[in-house]
C-alpha cells in the first residue's frame, strides 16, 4: 500500500537570497524604481512608511541584502524577511506572518515591466511592505492577520479575509493632519497608482468599515475603483482584534459588493 505523502513544511518553501548573484542591470532597475517612487511619495506616503524606509536605510544603491535589513528589522520590531521562490500556499503565508516572518521574492522585474508586473517582485515586497514592519502597531497587525488567516482557512472564509488584506495592507489610505496619505504596499510601489489613489476623481474613498470591506470584491488588473481610509494604525488593529467567526457567519448571508459600488452606509471622503 502506498504511503500518503507528507505535507511540505513551511521551511520547504524558504530559499536563500543570492544577493551577490544580482546583475548590474537588476540593481539599476531597483535604482530607477526607487528614485522614481521616492520623488512621488515624499508628499503622498504616510510618515510611518517614510520613517521605515529611513530606519532600514533602504536606498537607490541597489537591491538590499536581506541579511542587512534583518539586523535592523529584528532589533526594531522582531520581524524578519525570509526569501521565497515566488507565491507560496496560503497556509504557509499565514504561518510565516503569524511567526513575524515576511516572505519576500528575490527576483526583480525587467526594465520593460517598470510600470506594471502582476506577480510581486522584490521591489514590491521590500520597498512596498517591509518599511511599515518597523512600526510596532502595524507589525502587530500583520502578525494578527497571519493568525487570523490560519483560522479563516479552517472556517472556509479565506475569500472574505483576503479582501481585508487587499484593502488595507496592499491598497490602504490613512487620514493625517496633512490630508490623505498612502500606506498600502500596492500603491507605494506603483508610480501610476501613487498619483491616482490620491488625486484622481474617479475612485471612491470610503471610511474604513470592516464588514463592508469583507463584502467588497477587488480588481487585480487595473487601478482600484475604491479605497478604504483608516484614521490610525491603532484604530485598524482595534477594529480587527475581535474573533471574526461571528462576522463570517453574518457575511455568509450578505451579497458581495462590486468594487465601484456605493452603498447607503458608506461615508465618502
Amino acid at each position: 500500500m502506498a504511503l500518503a505523502k507528507a505535507k511540505p513544511a513551511v521551511s520547504d518553501y524558504l530559499v536563500t537570497q543570492d544577493w551577490k548573484g544580482y546583475s548590474a542591470t537588476e540593481h539599476t532597475t531597483w535604482k530607477t524604481l526607487f528614485e522614481r517612487q521616492q520623488a512621488i511619495l515624499r508628499d503622498r506616503a504616510c510618515n510611518e512608511y517614510l520613517a521605515g524606509v529611513h530606519a532600514l536605510d533602504v536606498t537607490a544603491a541597489g537591491i538590499p541584502d536581506f541579511r542587512r535589513l534583518n539586523e535592523i528589522l529584528k532589533a526594531s520590531s522582531g520581524w524578519e524577511i525570509v526569501a521565497v521562490p515566488g507565491l507560496v500556499p496560503d497556509d504557509v503565508f499565514f504561518a510565516l506572518l503569524a511567526d513575524r516572518k515576511f516572505p519576500s521574492t528575490c527576483f526583480i522585474r525587467t526594465p520593460a515591466q517598470l510600470d506594471y508586473i502582476q506577480e510581486p517582485d522584490v521591489f514590491h515586497d521590500v520597498f512596498g511592505h517591509v518599511p511599515l514592519l518597523v512600526h510596532p502597531v502595524f507589525g502587530d497587525y500583520m502578525q494578527a492577520y497571519g493568525e487570523g488567516g490560519l483560522k479563516a482557512l479552517g472556517l472556509g472564509a479565506l475569500e472574505k479575509l483576503a479582501r481585508l488584506y487587499w484593502y488595507t495592507v496592499e491598497f490602504g489610505l490613512i487620514r493625517t493632519p496633512e490630508g490623505l496619505r498612502i500606506y498600502g504596499s500596492g500603491i507605494v510601489s506603483s508610480k501610476g497608482e501613487s498619483i491616482y489613489s490620491l488625486e484622481a476623481k474617479a475612485p471612491k474613498r470610503i471610511e474604513f468599515d470592516l464588514m463592508r470591506i469583507m463584502r467588497t470584491r477587488y480588481r487585480i488588473d487595473d487601478f482600484q475603483e475604491c479605497y478604504f481610509v483608516i484614521d490610525s494604525f491603532k484604530d485598524l488593529i482595534e477594529a480587527t482584534r475581535p474573533d471574526f467567526t461571528p462576522y463570517y457567519a453574518e457575511l455568509a448571508g450578505l451579497p458581495d459588493i462590486a468594487p465601484g459600488e456605493v452603498i447607503e452606509s458608506d461615508r465618502l471622503l
